[in-house]
């Protein structure tokens, strides 16, 4: 999903809480979908769980990426482009997936210029995106649609906050974009969505990777941070308004913005995952063709190593009561 990325670490620590709780160290961005950790910190659902989440901000989704190589984080929020990044980068350590935080319907799209009518149209055209998001992978699936490969445009590769601007001076003709970047895309009146996320539903998704040494060791503790993601979103469904404004009011949004943003996202339980981490299924077929149109971009060899899916530590959070 085009997405600034979200992470998550988990330092084992005793200081600060009571004897047995692990301190679970969460660097977040801001995303819809990824608000439901600092939720789960704001209602202190995670100390039900033996757990203190400690958030930290990042701004710069490479920043976390990095960090990650270094060693620094060994659970991540991410996008599978990140996911698929980290495995060529880091083949020793590519992140093992272990839950699915959420599948783009609508939340993805692809804004064009309003004097065209069809995504057809962009044929020899300039078309913004941002190499380390999921927009090429939106793009691609676009312009197949219409009969059209990536091939068929001018890839204009560009920072996220910078397309909004390119697109209302018309220096692109189209972007592959999310919110907020959508929302202040359309606000400048030169461009309207001609495709979006809902058109490809199960290809887009947002997911929890671990580092495979760090889950080997760790898995009953995984389980209970998947336990507490779950119960978040139990508390955000009992007490929707309270939950709207404290997510809104952290990503700096109104709280009805943020209620359109989730408009365009899906979320699973966990009762209701098993089925996308099977052998062969979903979320293996979708992390091998996003590496496809990584490798089309030259960002990743063809033959890079896939994040490997592990649904074990799902079903130990259900049988623990998830």
């Amino acid at each position: 999903m085009l997405r600034l990325v979200a992470s998550s670490a988990l330092l084992l620590s005793a200081a600060g809480c009571g004897a047995g709780v692990a301190t679970v160290t969460v660097p977040v961005t801001k995303f819809p979908g990824y608000e439901y950790f600092p939720l789960a910190q704001d209602r202190k659902i995670d100390q039900r769980f033996d757990l203190k989440l400690d958030l930290k901000n990042y701004t710069n989704p490479q920043d976390i990426v990095h960090a990650y190589l270094r060693g620094e984080l060994k659970l991540a929020q991410l996008t599978t482009v990140e996911a698929v990044d980290l495995c060529q980068r880091a083949p020793k350590r590519c992140p093992v997936v272990v839950l699915v935080l959420d599948e783009s319907r609508g939340a993805d799209q692809v804004v064009v210029d309003r004097s065209l009518n069809s995504i057809a149209q962009l044929r020899s055209r300039p078309v913004a995106i941002t190499p380390s998001t999921l927009g090429p992978f939106v793009l691609s699936r676009a312009l197949a649609l219409n009969g059209l490969g990536l091939e068929d445009v001018e890839l204009r590769p560009m920072p996220l906050e910078a397309i909004p601007k390119a697109l209302g001076r018309g220096e692109v003709a189209a972007a592959a974009l999310f919110p907020p970047f959508s929302d202040q895309a359309i606000a400048t009146g030169k461009v309207r969505p001609l495709f979006t996320s809902r058109e490809i539903p199960g290809q887009i998704f947002d997911i929890l990777v671990a580092d495979p040494e760090f889950l080997s060791a760790n898995r009953p503790l995984v389980a209970r941070l998947l336990r507490v993601w779950q119960a978040a979103h139990k508390e955000a469904a009992a007490n929707p308004d309270a939950a709207i404004a404290t997510m809104a009011r952290r990503e700096g949004v109104t709280e009805r913005g943020f209620r359109d943003s989730l408009k365009g996202l899906v979320f699973f339980s966990l009762a209701n995952q098993e089925p996308l981490f099977v052998q062969g299924g979903v979320l293996e077929r979708n992390l091998s063709t996003v590496r496809d149109v990584q490798a089309y971009l030259g960002l990743v060899p063809t033959a890079s190593p896939l994040p490997p899916v592990d649904g074990t530590v799902l079903r130990q959070a259900l049988q623990s009561g998830g």
